[in-house]
């Protein structure tokens, strides 16, 4: 059961005389027949003498009794069994004091994730009834939920995270504990808050989980443009489905479970600029939602201090989204162009979900999925990375063209005209220029 090397930590503690067993989320994912992922190990051991005992280990968090022990480059946290002091930060204990199994998982945030495992005596201890809470599909904080929140107030989002990944119920006190400190999760890092609402658009039942973060008014504390999506009607003509939360919701739970981050977020945020273009005219209308969308979204991801780079990707998802309803009207190298977006396919399945959680329509979808096959013929003359550059601001200083604005039209008009197929050369480029723009230089 579980890892062999994860085994021979335990035996090696137990030979020694310690108490050592299997800690958490693996227990808990074990009991529940999935596969454990990280297996972490607790035990009645002092740091010093884990180290002692392991001929690699890091000393990633001695302070709080972590040592990670490293067997064949696989990594497994040993921690000491522990209580905790004050968190006066809300997130990490002032102090820590070793103590006893019994201590430890009262310290722990919830009672599915406080059993533990002794795999010598193939025995579970549970003494925080998270074994009764598992059979009755429960979500429960450990002890005083009004204290394990102000412990870390992360656990607040945790809570809705473990409800929707496993499909249980929150139990009411400390569902009721979520609502009264929701407004408290602004005062961890907004870093931890990101890091959180990705693994919540990672899990299976996206629907149930954001209607959690709304219900509980975790959403309103540190999402409030999503907020407005709620009641926010759109055309029934176009989006039988519902207003532009139902929409944005169903749009999530189409996306395929191996989605990546930014994809996620993509979809999450891409009618974010809706509510605030609302018109009512002969029908509701949202005119340049998708431009609005562009900066509310990366305001909200700067705000959560994502990567540039991931910053990037996903305001293109949302800025381009509405392309698409245009494809099979642009010019060859304006599509060309729009086909080489980074990460096109992320674009792709956006467009498919975002159709299929409303009118249902996927002409336009099928049109560019056809036209890509086709263009996969000629990479030379499609791909912008293989597009041969026949024609630089040398020639055009060259040609008696001042540097200027006129440059990078000149440069990109080329260019067009490659992706077009109509010039394939450089004197046909030049000659092209010249019969082009050479009445208008600067």
């Amino acid at each position: 059961m579980f890892n062999d090397k994860a085994f021979y930590i335990v035996q090696t503690l137990a030979e020694q005389g310690f108490q050592a067993v299997y800690a958490g989320g693996c227990v808990r994912d074990f009991l529940l027949g999935l596969e454990p992922h990280d297996i972490d190990i607790a035990t009645n051991a002092r740091p010093d003498e884990i180290e002692a005992l392991f001929p690699k280990t890091v000393a990633v968090g001695k302070a709080f009794g972590v040592i990670v022990v490293v067997i064949d480059d696989e990594e497994f946290e040993v921690a000491t069994f522990r209580s905790d002091g004050e968190y006066s930060d809300g997130r990490r204990p002032d102090s820590v004091s070793f103590s006893s199994l019994e201590e430890d998982a009262k310290r722990r945030d919830l009672t599915i994730n406080g059993m533990f495992y002794d795999p010598l005596a193939k025995q579970i201890i549970d003494v925080v009834s998270g074994q009764t809470d598992l059979e009755q599909k429960t979500i429960r904080l450990i002890g005083s939920p009004t204290e394990r929140i102000k412990e870390d107030k992360l656990r607040l989002m945790r809570v809705v995270r473990f409800a929707a990944r496993l499909g249980f119920k929150i139990e009411f006190s400390t569902y009721l504990a979520v609502m009264q400190h929701a407004s408290e999760i602004s005062t961890i890092s907004v870093e931890r808050i990101a890091d959180e609402m990705t693994k919540i658009l990672r899990v299976e039942d996206k629907q149930r989980a954001l209607e959690l973060l709304f219900d509980t008014k975790l959403l309103h504390a540190f999402l409030p443009e999503i907020v407005v999506m709620k009641g926010c009607e759109q055309p029934p003509q176009f989006h039988p489905e519902g207003d532009v939360w139902v929409h944005t919701l169903l749009a999530l739970s189409m996306l395929p479970k191996d989605a990546s981050d930014t994809l996620l977020w993509g979809t999450f945020l891409h009618d974010v600029g809706k509510p605030s273009t609302q018109t009512f005219e002969d029908r509701i209308r949202f005119s340049g939602h998708d431009s609005k969308g562009k900066v509310m979204a990366e305001e909200i991801l700067k705000r959560l201090k994502f990567s540039n780079e991931f910053i990037e990707q996903v305001v293109s998802l949302v800025e381009n989204h509405m392309k698409f309803t245009a494809v099979d009207r642009m010019r060859v190298s304006k599509l060309k162009r729009f086909l080489n977006l980074p990460k096109f396919d992320e674009h792709m399945e956006l467009h498919r979900v975002d159709c299929e959680s409303s009118h249902g329509g996927l002409e336009h979808y099928e049109f560019v999925k056809e036209k890509m096959k086709t263009f996969e013929a000629t990479p030379e003359t499609t791909k912008l990375d293989k597009l041969p550059r026949i024609v630089t601001g040398h020639d055009l200083i060259a040609m008696g063209y001042p540097k200027g604005k006129l440059f990078r039209t000149i440069l990109e008009d080329v260019e067009d005209q490659q992706l077009e197929e109509q010039i394939f050369s450089r004197d046909e480029a030049l000659e092209y220029i010249k019969r082009t723009y050479i009445m208008n230089p600067l």
